[in-house]
């Protein structure tokens, strides 16, 4: 494992910090940790799903969507070229 030290962090930052860890019940340093992996996580994948799943996906925090399609038309036959 690495270790990493920062230098020269506002107070402020450091007092937030501080109150975030004790709002999770965890260190300061735990605290960091999460947040890191949380943000430098590697992107989603999409191509994993397909383009109905990811639009799904992305209204359903807000009530999602409900599209009424219309009965589709029995087909007509092919054209002959006789």
């Amino acid at each position: 494992m690495a270790m990493l030290t920062i230098r020269n962090l506002d107070a402020a930052i450091k007092e937030r910090l501080r109150v975030r860890a004790a709002q999770h019940g965890r260190s300061m340093e735990a605290e960091v940790r999460g947040i890191l992996q949380t943000v430098l996580q590697p992107p989603e994948r999409f191509s994993e799903r397909n383009l109905y799943e990811r639009i799904r996906a992305r209204f359903a925090p807000i009530g999602g969507i409900d599209l009424e399609l219309p009965p589709r038309e029995p087909t007509r036959d092919p054209p002959r070229f006789d």
